[in-house]
C-alpha cells in the first residue's frame, strides 16, 4: 500500500477508513485518517458520486473509477480514485492519483482554445457561444440586444512606425479600457488584428446604443503611453441589433462589421448602426460566388447588345456588349451584384476573354445581316487590364474571329487608367498597334484628368448618363456636355452620349455635334437574335422623319 498511488486507503463497506498509507496521511494533514468516513473528505458537490462508487465497487467485480475533489490543507485537490473489493473480504481498497496538475493543464488548454493569447479576452470561438446564449435568453425574455464591433482607427501606423511590440502593448491597453467600460453581464472579445466585438444584452434602443458607444469611443480617445511613446488613435464602431437586423450570431457579427466599415468610410471616430438602405447589399456574397462558378460550367452567362446609333442618321453603327447572368432560380442577376465578385476572385479574366471572343464572332453575323460595316464595343475591367496575359487574350480573340482590329472598341474607365499610368500607356499603345480603338467609359465621373487625353492613344469619349438625364433643362449638365463636345472636336475624338431616353435629349446632343447616341430611346440591351432583327428591319432608320429618311436612300 505504501508503494502504490498518491493515496492508498483500506475501507470497510460503508467507506470508513481502516488504514491509510503514509503518503495519504501527509496529503490530508496530520489528523489520523483511520476512523474517518471517506465521503466526508470530499466536497459536498462530489459526495454523492463517491458514495455511489463505493456501493458499485462492493457489488461489481471490476474496479470503479471516480474523480472527486478531496479537502487537503490549504486547497481542494482533484483525485482519481480506483476502488475495488479485496479478494476474499468485504473490505475495499481505494488507490488515488493526484489530478491537480492534469486538471490545471486541461483548464489552461481550454482557456487557450477560447481566449485571445495577447489580451486574454474571449476569442471568436467563445464569442459565438456567448452570442448564442444571449440569443436564447432574448428569445425567452422578448428583450433585444446589440452587437458592437470596435475597430481602432490608424492602428497600422503604430506597427509600421514603432514596431509590433509597441502595437501589442497598445492592443492590451485598449482591451483593458474597453473591458472596464462595459458591464459584467457584457462580453468583450478580440476577433483579430485591431478589432474587438462587444455583446451587450438589454441594449437595443437608440438612446442606449448612443450612450454605450459614446463610452467606448471615449475610452479609446485618450492617448496610449507605451515605452516612452505617446500614441493617439481613436476608434470606429458598428452596431447590429437583434432581432431587427438578424437572428443568428454569424449574421449579427457580419452586419456589425459592415456598419463599422461604413463608419470608417464616412469619417472615422463615430458610431454607425447598420442600415440596409445605407449599407446596400453585402460586398461579397459567398453563396452567389459559388453559384457563379457553377454558372460558368453550366453556360448560364449570356451576352446582350445595346445599339450605338448615329445621332444624325439614326442608323445602327455598332453595339456595346453587355454581360448578363440568367440563373435557373434567381432569374436575371444584375451585373452590379456579380461583376464585383468576379473582379475580386479573378473569374472576370475567364468571363472577359470569353466575352471578347464571342462578341467579335457575333460582329461577323451582325455585318452579314446588315450588309455593311459595323463595330463592336467591349468593356475591359480593371483586373483584365492589369493581367499580364491581356494582350495574348486580345490577339487570340482577333485571330479566332478573323475580325480586323479597327472593328473593335475597347471601353476602359478613367479609374482603370489612373491606377498605374505608366503600365496603362504601354498597354494602350500596344492595343492601338493592333488598330483597336480605345474608348473612355463614363467620362467625367472618374479622375477626369485632361493630361491622359494627350498622353494616351484614345479615340472615343462616352459621356456618362449622369450628364444626359436632365438635358436640356439643366444648364449645368448642358455646360458640361458642351465642354466635352468642344474638347473632343479639337482633339479629333468621337463622342457617344450614353443614357439618351427622349427625343429632346437626342436633338440637343446632335445639335451640339455629338456623333453617336446610346440609350433606351434607340434600344435597350437585347439578345443577339433581337439585335439582328433590328438590323434586318433597319428599325431605327424607320423612326426618322420622312424627308430625312428619303435622303439616306
Amino acid at each position: 500500500m505504501e508503494a502504490v498511488g498518491d493515496v492508498a486507503l483500506r475501507l470497510d463497506p460503508s467507506g470508513l477508513i481502516q488504514y491509510a498509507s503514509q503518503r495519504a496521511q501527509r496529503a490530508f494533514g496530520t489528523q489520523p485518517l483511520a476512523g474517518t468516513v471517506l465521503t466526508t473528505l470530499a466536497l459536498d458537490a462530489d459526495q454523492a458520486a463517491l458514495r455511489n462508487a463505493l456501493v458499485d465497487a462492493g457489488t461489481a467485480g471490476d474496479p470503479v473509477l471516480v474523480e472527486v475533489r478531496l479537502r487537503c490543507p490549504g486547497k481542494d485537490t482533484w483525485f482519481e480514485l480506483r476502488i475495488a473489493a479485496l479478494p476474499g473480504s468485504r473490505e475495499l481498497l481505494a488507490v488515488g492519483r493526484d489530478m491537480s496538475a492534469q486538471r490545471a493543464t486541461e483548464q489552461r488548454l481550454r482557456h487557450m482554445a477560447t481566449h485571445d493569447a495577447l489580451t486574454e479576452l474571449p476569442n471568436r470561438l467563445l464569442l459565438s457561444d456567448r452570442i448564442r446564449m444571449v440569443i436564447a435568453n432574448a428569445r425567452r425574455s422578448g428583450q433585444g440586444f446589440c452587437i458592437a464591433t470596435i475597430g481602432l482607427d490608424g492602428f497600422k501606423k503604430v506597427n509600421d512606425g514603432l514596431g509590433h511590440p509597441v502595437g501589442d502593448a497598445v492592443l492590451r491597453q485598449a482591451a483593458s479600457r474597453l473591458r472596464k467600460t462595459l458591464r459584467d453581464s457584457d462580453t468583450l472579445a478580440r476577433v483579430g488584428g485591431d478589432e474587438f466585438v462587444g455583446v451587450l444584452p438589454g441594449t437595443f434602443t437608440p438612446d442606449q446604443i448612443k450612450l454605450v458607444s459614446g463610452r467606448l469611443l471615449a475610452a479609446l480617445q485618450a492617448p496610449f503611453e507605451v515605452d516612452g511613446h505617446t500614441v493617439y488613435l481613436g476608434a470606429s464602431v458598428g452596431v447590429s441589433i437583434y432581432p431587427d437586423h438578424a437572428e443568428d450570431e454569424i449574421r449579427l457579427i457580419a452586419l456589425a462589421d459592415a456598419a463599422m466599415g461604413r463608419a470608417k468610410e464616412t469619417g472615422k471616430g463615430r458610431t454607425v448602426v447598420y442600415s440596409v438602405r445605407e449599407s446596400g447589399p453585402p460586398q461579397h456574397d459567398i453563396s452567389l460566388e459559388a453559384a457563379m462558378f457553377q454558372a460558368v460550367r453550366e453556360g448560364e452567362f449570356l451576352l446582350y447588345y445595346q445599339p450605338i446609333v448615329s445621332s444624325r442618321t439614326r442608323r445602327i453603327e455598332g453595339f456595346e456588349t453587355l454581360m448578363r447572368w440568367k440563373h435557373p432560380t434567381l432569374g436575371m442577376v444584375p451585373p452590379v451584384r456579380f461583376i464585383p465578385i468576379a473582379e475580386t476572385n479573378g473569374l472576370i479574366n475567364l468571363l472577359g476573354a470569353w466575352a471578347l471572343k464571342a462578341a467579335l464572332v457575333q460582329l461577323g453575323q451582325f455585318e452579314e445581316v446588315a450588309k455593311r460595316d459595323l463595330y463592336i464595343s467591349v468593356n475591359i475591367s480593371p483586373r483584365q487590364f492589369r493581367n499580364d496575359r491581356f494582350l495574348d487574350v486580345l490577339d487570340d480573340a482577333l485571330a479566332f474571329s478573323g475580325a480586323p482590329g479597327d472593328k473593335l472598341v475597347l471601353e476602359i474607365t478613367e479609374g482603370t487608367l489612373m491606377i498605374d499610368p505608366v503600365h496603362a500607356e504601354a498597354i494602350l499603345t500596344k492595343m492601338a498597334e493592333r488598330r483597336a480603338r480605345i474608348a473612355i467609359d463614363d467620362f467625367g465621373t472618374g479622375y477626369s484628368s485632361l493630361a491622359y487625353l494627350k498622353r494616351f492613344p484614345i479615340s472615343v469619349l462616352k459621356i456618362d448618363r449622369a450628364f444626359i438625364k436632365d438635358l436640356p433643362a439643366s444648364t449645368k449638365d448642358a455646360a458640361i456636355c458642351n465642354a466635352v463636345l468642344d474638347l473632343a472636336k479639337h482633339l479629333d475624338l468621337s463622342v457617344v452620349a450614353e443614357g439618351v431616353e427622349t427625343e429632346e435629349q437626342l436633338t440637343y446632343v446632335e445639335s451640339r455635334g455629338c456623333d453617336y447616341i446610346q440609350g433606351y430611346l434607340t434600344g435597350k440591351p437585347m439578345p443577339a437574335h433581337v439585335a439582328m432583327a433590328a438590323l434586318k428591319e433597319n428599325l431605327y432608320t424607320e423612326l426618322l422623319p420622312d424627308e430625312l429618311r428619303a435622303g439616306l436612300t
